[in-house]
């Protein structure tokens, strides 16, 4: 692509350029020609793959530190009524908590000044920095497992991972370069097709991953999961099309970027549109709250009596559950024309809660499939993780007594919130004017 002449628009002064940074200027110097979504999709695949993959070997190393003898990865396990199956099922609930908080508070930090950074040097920066925490992530993990060091040491890995940015930077990144580049008619189905990319990714990774460690153990599926985020990082690096048409020099560490969240709702706005945002976030936050609190939780729902699941159908669960990215996919394809989105977020919530329902009460592997079945996964938000494994991972062990599936239970009641919410903002749109002023 060649520079604008002076006078053209996008044309830079002289003496401005000096005060571009290094990134932004090789950003604007090659601008690479392909899409995000390779990115997301590779790096939801080692996401996905490592999930399950470290909750069944937390599992694993804490039943044998306590005496478990139910802790194989062909399955098996004991009734409920065995004091050490519960207490392996507390302390791996307990160490995906302080793992995931960890992450949050680290993140909470570095995502708040990497998103507004990113809107100014451009997506890829980002998008590399992201994957390449994710990377860090990956070789603690191997580590770990190859030298059978303290689990302790997986929390530093994760920590690692958000000083980076995080998925959460990442996926955020790429919904972004999808935002930068389509148009008002073309972008939900645009971001219906990202999601299609996260299911697929999903199914491929539950499936392979279940079946790769009944056969081999815990330690190979972490050397797919390295590979695949080192040609992510490449890939952000080097292939992908900055969406930033002219990216500029912005410093990282300032509080501007914490002001422009202020901002977002404390400038002035048309008619109630600050208040529609606030509550919007408010039913997205719900949403991914329990999304991500049922997600730590479902491998020890599965691997615990009554289901006593081995590797190969943790791994065809996860599937089932990604399957609900390409459901939503179809839902917006065919309901696009006659259905605003608003509606089709209230379709996909009905859905959510009935899955989860069924969540509750499942004592049989038909059902837990059923229930995934209707499982609608929505995308990613850092302070919803937080509140996810401070009150489901907290929950579950405390219930284990009187009912295990009470988590799921109160899931679903949840999401009834963000169902009204929904249908009551439908019926009270902002003024027609911001909306033509937000497109």
């Amino acid at each position: 692509m060649d520079a604008p002449s002076p006078g053209e628009p996008g044309a830079l002064d002289p003496a401005e350029e000096p005060t571009r940074s290094g990134i932004a200027s090789r950003t604007r110097a090659w601008r690479g020609f392909g899409p995000v979504e390779p990115i997301v999709f590779l790096a939801s695949f080692s996401l996905v793959l490592q999930g399950p993959l470290t909750t069944q070997y937390l599992w694993h190393r804490l039943g044998a530190e306590v005496g478990y003898n139910g802790t194989s990865r062909g399955g098996g396990c004991n009734h409920t009524s065995d004091p050490k199956q519960q207490e392996v099922e507390t302390l791996t609930s307990h160490w995906s908590l302080y793992s995931n908080l960890s992450g949050f508070f680290v993140g909470l930090f570095s995502a708040t000044l990497l998103g507004p950074w990113s809107d100014s040097v451009g997506r890829r920066p980002l998008l590399v920095l992201a994957s390449t925490g994710l990377l860090l992530q990956v070789i603690v993990n191997i580590i770990v497992v190859s030298l059978d060091l303290h689990v302790g040491y997986l929390v530093l890995g994760r920590v690692l991972c958000a000083f980076l940015g995080d998925y959460n930077s990442l996926l955020a990144s790429g919904f972004a370069s999808v935002a930068d580049v389509s148009t008002t008619s073309t972008r939900t189905l645009r971001m219906a097709v990202m999601e299609a990319c996260l299911g697929i990714s999903g199914m491929l990774a539950g499936i392979l991953g279940g079946h790769w460690i009944k056969a081999q153990g815990y330690q190979n599926p972490f050397w797919l999961a390295l590979a695949t985020l080192i040609t992510a990082t490449l890939y952000a690096a080097f292939v992908y099309r900055e969406s930033v048409l002219d990216p500029q020099r912005a410093p990282l560490f300032t509080l501007r970027h914490y002001r422009s969240v202020f901002q977002l709702f404390a400038a002035p706005a048309p008619g109630k549109s600050r208040k529609h945002l606030a509550l919007y976030l408010l039913a997205l936050f719900l949403v991914l709250t329990v999304h991500y609190g049922t997600w730590d939780i479902i491998v020890l729902y599965e691997l615990s009596w009554p289901l006593c699941w081995g590797s190969n159908l943790i791994g065809y669960g996860s599937a089932a559950q990604h399957l609900s990215y390409l459901v939503s996919l179809a839902q917006v394809w065919l309901f696009q024309l006659c259905l605003r989105d608003s509606w089709m977020a209230e379709v996909s919530l009905a859905f959510n809660v009935v899955g989860l329902l069924v969540f509750s009460v499942a004592k049989t592997t038909a059902l837990m499939f059923i229930g995934a079945l209707f499982s609608c996964i929505a995308c990613v938000s850092g302070i919803a993780m937080m509140s996810a494994t401070g009150v489901f991972n907290s929950l579950y062990p405390a219930t284990l007594n009187f009912m295990k599936g009470f988590p799921f239970l109160l899931g679903a009641f949840i999401l009834l919130i963000p169902a009204i919410l929904i249908g009551l903002l439908e019926k009270s749109d902002p003024r027609p004017e911001y909306q033509k002023s937000f497109h």
